[in-house]
């Protein structure tokens, strides 16, 4: 396994940040950065290369535009086993990235608020962050990806065990809660966007509600449970996560080992979808 020796450091949620960052720097890690999370990190003593320095890019836009780049994505998508790609960043000058930590702009918790806007909504739906996540974890044979603040001390641990890597086991695991958390941000926008008024569109099926032609349901794991729907049958009791529209109203689902699903929606008590019993025939 490749050695870590440039990190990439673009993180809304700032929780642990700097502790991650002064961390990989002790072990000479060398650390880009953009925007505010720079100027978190310069400010407690971290040095730090922008981005726009490495691309040769302003930010832009409003900050739409930081990372966008074949300077970013080169480095992080390059296959540091094939020596054509290797060949390809030497003659455009693409230094490899071998970390990237992305925690990705709050949509989930601004449409949860009361009274926010389809603009501020949109304005919160991440593009660059999604984009580095999903070619660091595509390339997670080079690349380690981190999308939550959990998951900074474990892996920094193990690269100071490890001298500066980390095993592919780990890699792997990364890379699937990565895909996991990009696949759930993407739900949460498409969700936001099908409920009624959210676009100005006030239309109502003649039963007054609006059924999704297709239903994502991300759910957690409570517990195992004695018996399916036979003694015979293995099941489990999972409890769908809140999100995006929590406070509206929320299909209650009935997952059955037939693979079908009956939803019903209407005012709950409560913010998110009914548990669900998922059965498998054994």
């Amino acid at each position: 396994m490749n050695r870590v020796r440039r990190a990439l450091i673009s993180v809304h949620d700032k929780t642990g940040v700097v502790d991650f960052a002064k961390g990989l720097a002790a072990l000479g890690v060398e650390i880009l950065s953009t925007g505010g999370t720079a100027n978190l990190l310069r400010g407690s003593g971290v040095a730090v290369v922008d981005v726009a320095q490495v691309t040769g890019f302003p930010e832009m836009l409003d900050g739409r535009v930081k990372t966008l780049h074949p300077k970013v994505h080169g480095g992080i998508l390059a296959r540091r086993e094939r020596p054509e790609h290797v060949a390809a960043l030497e003659a455009h000058g693409i230094g490899p990235i071998d970390l990237v930590a992305v925690t990705l702009y709050p949509f989930e918790q601004t449409v949860a608020r009361a009274g926010v806007t389809l603009e501020e909504a949109i304005e919160n739906i991440d593009i660059g962050g999604p984009s580095m996540i999903r070619g660091a974890a595509k390339n997670h044979d080079s690349v380690i990806v981190i999308t939550d603040t959990g998951q900074y001390m474990p892996v920094l641990d193990e690269l100071r065990r490890s001298q500066g890597t980390v095993a592919a086991e780990t890699r792997y695991r990364l890379a699937f809660e990565a895909f996991r958390r990009t696949a759930q941000y993407d739900a949460a926008i498409a969700t936001y966007l099908r409920e009624p008024g959210a676009a100005g569109d006030d239309r109502t099926s003649p039963a007054g509600v609006r059924f999704p032609a297709r239903l994502t349901i991300e759910a957690s794991l409570v517990q195992g449970l004695r018996y399916g729907e036979n003694p015979h049958q293995a099941a489990a009791f999972y409890r769908p996560a809140g999100g995006a529209g929590a406070s509206r109203q929320q299909p209650n689902c009935m997952a059955r080992s037939s693979a079908t699903t009956t939803c019903s929606t209407g005012p709950r008590p409560w913010p998110s979808c009914s548990s669900s019993r998922i059965r498998r025939r054994s």
